[in-house]
């Protein structure tokens, strides 16, 4: 009898501790568990250890995630120049931790519902824009498709964290067009700083040209002032020592010897070409007087 007695007892604990065990669950850290009383919502527990009634009376109906998620989504659309063009969309979200209810019973789908609505938004804006508008105007259409979603979601306890568009793809054939396009804009100012730099080096030659004229006009003066001063120096000098000779006939000797040698510097440079001058003393005098003449018309 005792050890009946002993035998149902200790059935009896067994059966309570599997109730007590039974009766505990943990939800993990950034989530919640929805709790069900007989089918119908009771609670939501947050991450911890939790007790719940056993035997189904309270049933764990689902673990919802505050984590952030992501969901990757592609757009076609049309831009206002007709530019059919596919985006790539990231949009980040969380479930709203005080409003775990709605986004647990309200949405069944939510990745799903997020893209519906993104893909309505741009479809209702990227049409207004022509496709350098679009890719100028990209962060402004995330933040206001970011809004247009977010005000839908909340009434479905989830939050928009962020929106971006992180691609706008034209058609092949536009694309290609584009990428031709500013190839020859590249090519055309390729073409206007060489223009530009020839226009330099044919400016900077001219302006080199122009001194090296300049300068040796100036050595010309230079050397012609000097044969004068020469001619003078050498006047005086012949006065001086009373050499009973004009002005003329000292001019005479002294332009003759600058003459012949003139044609002695002449003939010691390669690559001159011949000169044929007068051999007879009639022909010197006749140089000679045609030289004096010139300088008396000056």
């Amino acid at each position: 009898m005792l050890l009946n007695f002993f035998f149902f007892f200790l059935i009896f604990l067994l059966l309570c501790g599997l109730l007590a065990f039974s009766s505990l669950y943990v939800v993990r850290q950034q989530s919640v568990a929805i709790i069900e009383r007989f089918g119908r919502y009771h609670k939501t527990s947050t991450s911890g250890m939790n007790v719940r009634l056993p035997l189904g009376i309270d049933k764990i109906a689902a673990r919802v995630q505050l984590r952030l998620l992501q969901s990757d989504i592609i757009v076609e659309t049309k831009t206002q120049d007709n530019v059919f063009v596919t985006m790539n969309v990231a949009t980040q979200y969380r479930v709203n931790e005080h409003n775990v209810t709605d986004a647990y019973y309200k949405l069944m789908r939510p990745e799903a519902q997020i893209k519906s609505y993104i893909e309505d938004a741009l479809r209702s804006s990227v049409p207004k824009l022509t496709l350098d508008e679009l890719f100028e105007k990209k962060d402004e259409i995330a933040l206001e498709v970011q809004k247009q979603v977010a005000e839908e979601m909340s009434t479905y306890g989830y939050i928009i964290v962020k929106t971006l568009i992180t691609k706008v793809e034209p058609d092949a054939e536009v694309k290609q067009s584009m990428n031709e396009i500013n190839a020859a804009q590249r090519k055309r100012v390729a073409a206007q700083e060489l223009a530009e730099a020839d226009k330099i080096k044919i400016v900077t030659a001219a302006e080199a040209e122009a001194e090296k004229d300049r300068l040796h006009g100036v050595g010309i003066a230079e050397q012609r002032k000097a044969i004068v001063d020469g001619l003078a120096d050498s006047i005086k000098e012949l006065k001086g020592a009373n050499v009973e000779l004009t002005e003329e006939q000292i001019m005479s000797i002294l332009l003759t010897n600058q003459y012949l040698d003139t044609l002695n510097n002449f003939a010691d440079k390669q690559g001159n070409n011949t000169v044929f001058l007068p051999a007879n003393p009639d022909g010197v005098e006749s140089i000679r007087t045609q030289i004096l003449s010139a300088l008396k018309a000056k």
